[in-house]
């Protein structure tokens, strides 16, 4: 994906070299879980070849300030770790990164993204309403490995 400069943001795939970064702000979001390793998870996006994590920096900076990681299973795409830095917030990157998610999926053939958003954050919910995102009227269930 060619960088995309939208709202003020540049927006690119992360390199290994971000992982740290991403890390640092999924955890000032509160995105992290105790039995999910973040690294793990960085790790496991950047290698995939149907997954990536895109992360963007306002223009003219270095300072990595929103994340979205996404991916596909080859019917259909999956947006994770929206994160945007608390500062940023309310300046429309969210739905910048969200849409550059969106972008790279489509690039990608994929016809139908999803989501899945936790229970107690439902202050979220309205956020990807405005974007057009609708409860899907279905049960995700889960299993450990």
């Amino acid at each position: 994906m060619s960088d995309i400069s939208s709202s003020g943001l540049a927006i690119r795939e992360a390199a290994f070299d971000d992982a740290d970064a991403v890390i640092t702000l999924w955890e000032e979001c509160g995105l992290t879980r105790p039995w999910n390793d973040p690294a793990d998870d960085v790790a496991f996006a950047l290698r995939g070849e149907t997954s990536t994590i895109l992360v963007a920096e306002p223009d003219g900076s270095k300072a990595l300030v929103a994340t979205v990681m996404t991916g596909h299973d080859g019917h259909r795409g999956w947006i994770y770790y929206l994160a945007i830095a608390l500062e940023y917030q309310r300046y429309g990157y969210g739905k910048s990164m969200v849409a550059a998610a969106e972008s790279w999926l489509a690039e990608q053939g994929v016809k139908k993204v999803q989501l899945m958003v936790r229970t107690e954050n439902s202050g979220v919910s309205a956020f990807y309403e405005k974007l057009g995102y609708a409860d899907q009227n279905v049960q995700v269930l889960g299993r450990w490995l």
